[in-house]
């Protein structure tokens, strides 16, 4: 039971990709000469503009808040240690509504700075937040929380001894960072910078409401205004093919940052008392991404959300609201319980089998949600089409589509893009049960099935409980597999927001925004508590 669930689900997250490279291969270049003569070249500049300005504000503010709030002490960082996670709570689509309406032209900044200056429209210069910095600024907010976290982790892990060592051959505290902190925690960090890369390439919101082309929009419209779908299946290879580039970068990172940890068992570096003006650097350093990542867009939200004519509780946003947890709820269960079995299966009978499904099921986080809507609507749409002719040739019957545009093939790519995450959140629990427990219950006669009911779930439903969270949240925030094959008239709460954003309605966007944002808190939360506790 456990190898061939495994490998079914090992096998629904391979058949996207396998689509996308057969659609690619199998569709005409009339689209792909069109774009490479047109906007591929743009594409391609403005996603990697994007990549260079999340590598480099992730990096910055990631690596040294989390050096600053686990090597030091100043006042205010035990609350700031906590704060700096939560703008993970927010998707980048979301805040980029919420500052566009600050700061766009009509916004309040610019309407203060006039009544104050006098100045007209054409009197000053203001940066344009609907371009390449702006979706930049946004992503860097929202993301910089994956180098944070590891990164933090790394610091902790860090032996006394080499920084001991550093001080007292004279060097500072900051040079203690340069040469024995930041080298050991480098794998940890480099880790953290790829997975914000990764959800900056997937993205879809924040580019198509900001307009700025890049490969997940091109990948749209060639889809919708096109329908062409070879040439988006082409585009989708394309980023198919740097996403999973990026994946084995990160894989590589991450089996690097378990063989840093030199001289781990000793006690961890004691913290440096800072006072003065360093204390109020520290402060202000880590203070100003919590303010700008998630107390001044909670408060924009609010504040747009109580001036929109949206009812969060008329039968219309009930039924988004409906929508939504239903998908999220479905796509968590049936995720979280793929994630248990090829976990469990790598867990009982170990070897390349079990390993190679575990690692096909992790490729689905590394790959964005447009390109996985393309890879699985190209081969249901062909399965669709073939039951349809053969009912036709035999019963003369048209069966219509059964699979396409579905609530299932939905949840199969939410269960794709999210394996990774339920995979990784019940591996590292399980990761801590003895093998003995295992054992015992086999010199008691029960089976590997009897073990995973008897054993394994009671005592892990804590990380099965924490996998189901985060599957759900994840799924609530994703929009461009949800834009692409939701059922006719089948909204969520993300649909909605994207709806009313592209209208320019960001005051009624900001209502189920904000309803995202505050089920997106749960699981931060919960990681809060865990970094609470570690410290």
């Amino acid at each position: 039971m456990l190898k061939w669930g495994a490998i079914a689900a090992a096998a629904i997250c391979l058949l996207p990709m396998i689509g996308v490279v057969i659609a690619a291969v199998m569709g005409t270049t009339d689209t792909l000469q069109h774009l490479a003569q047109t906007v591929l070249y743009r594409y391609t500049a403005t996603t990697l503009g994007l990549i260079a300005i999340v590598v480099v504000g992730t990096s910055i503010i990631g690596t040294g808040a989390a050096w600053l709030v686990t090597m030091t002490r100043f006042p205010g960082r035990g609350v700031l240690e906590i704060m700096l996670a939560l703008p993970f709570a927010f998707p980048a689509y979301v805040m980029g509504y919420a500052y566009t309406d600050f700061l766009d032209h009509p916004g309040a900044v610019q309407t203060l700075l006039r009544s104050i200056t006098g100045w007209g429209p054409r009197d000053y210069w203001f940066p344009e937040i609907r371009s390449i910095g702006g979706a930049g600024a946004m992503f860097v907010f929202v993301l910089y929380p994956y180098v944070y976290l590891l990164a933090r982790s790394a610091f902790l892990r860090e032996s006394a001894t080499a920084n001991l060592a550093a001080r007292s051959l004279g060097r500072s505290a900051a040079g203690a960072f340069w040469r024995v902190s930041l080298p050991i925690a480098r794998p940890a960090i480099a880790g953290g910078v790829l997975l914000a890369v990764m959800e900056t390439i997937a993205d879809f919101g924040t580019v198509s409401y900001f307009g700025i082309q890049t490969f997940a929009t091109g990948i749209y419209t060639s889809w919708f205004s096109f329908a062409d779908r070879g040439g988006a299946a082409q585009l989708a290879f394309c980023l198919l093919l740097f996403a999973l580039f990026l994946a084995m970068l990160e894989q590589r990172q991450r089996g690097a940052a378990r063989n840093h940890g030199a001289g781990q068992k000793d006690r961890r570096p004691k913290q440096v008392q800072l006072n003065g003006w360093r204390a109020t650097g520290a402060f202000v350093f880590c203070a100003v991404p919590v303010f700008f990542g998630f107390i001044l867009p909670i408060i924009l939200l609010v504040t747009m959300s109580l001036d929109s004519e949206q009812n969060l509780f008329s039968e219309r946003y009930l039924r988004f609201i409906k929508n939504s947890v239903i998908l999220a709820a479905t796509a968590a269960i049936a995720t979280v319980l793929m994630a248990i079995i090829l976990a469990s299966f790598k867990r009982f009978f170990p070897g390349k089998l079990s390993r190679s499904s575990a690692n096909i099921a992790r490729i689905g986080y590394a790959v964005p949600g447009g390109v996985i809507a393309v890879g699985l609507l190209v081969p249901f749409a062909a399965l669709d089409n073939g039951i349809d002719a053969l009912a036709e040739k035999y019963f003369n019957v048209s069966t219509g589509l059964i699979f396409t545009g579905t609530i299932t093939v939905l949840v199969f790519a939410y269960m794709v893009r999210f394996m990774s995450a339920a995979l990784n959140t019940y591996d590292s629990g399980l990761a801590t049960l003895n093998n003995n427990l295992e054992y015992v219950s086999r010199s008691l006669g029960s089976n590997s099935a009897g073990i995973l009911y008897r054993v394994h779930l009671p005592v892990l439903k804590t990380s099965v409980f924490t996998a189901l969270l985060i599957v759900f949240v994840d799924v609530m925030k994703e929009l461009p597999a949800t834009l692409i094959m939701r059922p006719f008239n089948f909204d969520t709460l993300a649909v909605q927001a994207h709806r009313l954003a592209s209208d320019e309605r960001l005051a009624g966007a900001a209502v189920p925004s904000l309803v995202i944002v505050l089920i997106g808190l749960l699981p931060v939360i919960l990681l809060c508590r865990r970094l609470a506790r570690t410290h």
